[in-house]
């Protein structure tokens, strides 16, 4: 979704909101992929957080587009990344440093071609303006995680619901394409969730559910089980990148096997978070 300049009254609702929920906001950029930006004021040196939709670009890597509604200027962020590269990124519960790149040429071009692909109002918002709306590359500094929840157990659900998150927008957005092909977007946002999930149920096998097994030798047959759907589900994410990878990729033979995915990942989801949350502390619950 291409993101308006917004009052600051607005970005500060929208930011708060953004915080509380996890990630999921509603109103403008209800359905939309949205994360907290914060950079380097350029003059000022303090810290200037907004928000701004993004799309996945593989390799640690998001893109963000500086249209400012197709304003003659760039828009505050943009000039402050540029005086200070380093940023800091909250993705649903995430929180990482990235560093931003300007992408040029070629790079840009093919970039904003996928945006305009997802999205045509980004090519409205160029048609308004002489200048070239800058793509920009965050790309994730390795380090150790970071979430911005005060305990494990709100951070492990809201992990979850990250996932369930994209997946309903990878539905919808497959549903939207109809017959008319799968376009280049698409096909990244779907890769990126597949190796998203594999990277993560990796790590839970690798770590977690062994220390979980030292500390809680009574889980031992809900781990087994656990273990023995990330590999059912690990078979469907290498089904999906098949089916993504092809040429002629169909959406409807896509949609079908999101779906399947989808089902098998919501019934795995609800029964880690029935089964773990006990032993992991509930995290709080309120309006």
């Amino acid at each position: 979704m291409p993101n308006n300049p917004a009052p600051n009254d607005f970005n500060a609702a929208v930011i708060a909101e953004f915080r509380a929920h996890q990630g999921r906001v509603g109103g403008y950029f209800e359905g939309a992929r949205l994360l907290l930006l914060t950079t380097t004021g350029a003059r000022s040196g303090r810290p200037h957080t907004t928000p701004v939709g993004y799309y996945p670009d593989g390799d640690g890597r998001v893109l963000v587009i500086a249209s400012a509604a197709g304003a003659p200027r760039h828009p505050a962020w943009f000039h402050n990344l540029r005086a200070h590269p380093r940023v800091t990124v909250e993705a649903g519960v995430f929180v990482y440093e990235a560093e931003a790149t300007v992408l040029a040429g070629e790079e840009r071009n093919e970039a904003f071609a996928r945006a305009v692909e997802a999205d045509e109002g980004w090519a409205a918002y160029q048609a308004k303006t002489t200048r070239v709306i800058p793509v920009v590359a965050l790309t994730e500094i390795p380090g150790p995680p970071h979430f911005s929840t005060a305990t494990f157990a709100e951070a492990f659900t809201g992990i979850h619901d990250g996932f369930r998150r994209e997946l309903e927008l990878i539905r919808d957005e497959v549903r939207e394409r109809g017959t008319g092909g799968l376009g280049a977007q698409l096909r990244v946002n779907c890769l990126t969730f597949c190796r998203g999930m594999h990277q993560h149920h990796t790590g839970e096998d690798g770590m977690m559910f062994p220390a979980l097994a030292r500390q809680h030798p009574h889980l031992a047959p809900v781990l087994d089980r656990l273990g023995t759907e990330h590999r059912r589900i690990a078979d469907l994410l290498a089904e999906l990148e098949r089916t993504v990878s092809a040429p002629d990729a169909d959406p409807a033979a896509v949609l079908r096997e999101v779906e399947r995915l989808t089902g098998e990942v919501e019934a795995h989801l609800r029964y880690e978070e029935e089964q773990l949350l006990p032993v992991l502390g509930r995290p709080a619950t309120g309006d």
